[in-house]
């Protein structure tokens, strides 16, 4: 059993700043990717930003240049450092991590998220 806490979400004004953080726990073999996920009201799901622990990371258009994304391998943290905020920006942001599991003789990636972090940007 794999879970996900996170922690720093919360109300900002437009041009602040937060810092999302994520700590994985439990049974984890091997990370692939750790990230974040973002959902606002009537919208999808979407990718915000992930990295890999060797430190390759991605970003979607939106915030490339204003946040930053990074993992701590040896506590199994990912941070996402958000600047530059914009009204636009709020919304729920999960955090998932995609694992490698061994299930008999084989290897199979399996997703882990979080339950959720509310990010609000108002004046």
């Amino acid at each position: 059993q794999v879970q996900l806490v996170e922690s720093g979400g919360g109300l900002v004004q437009p041009g602040g700043s937060l810092r999302l953080s994520c700590a994985a726990s439990g049974s984890i073999f091997s990370i692939i990717t750790m990230g974040w996920y973002r959902q606002a009201p009537g919208k999808q799901r979407e990718l915000v930003a992930d990295t890999t622990s060797r430190g390759s990371t991605n970003y979607a258009d939106s915030v490339k240049g204003r946040f930053t994304i990074s993992m701590d391998n040896a506590k199994n943290t990912v941070h996402l450092q958000m600047n530059s905020l914009v009204p636009e920006d709020t919304a729920v942001y999960y955090c998932n991590m995609n694992h490698a599991v061994v299930v008999g003789s084989e290897l199979r990636a399996l997703d882990a998220w979080g339950q959720g972090t509310l990010v609000t940007v108002s004046s």
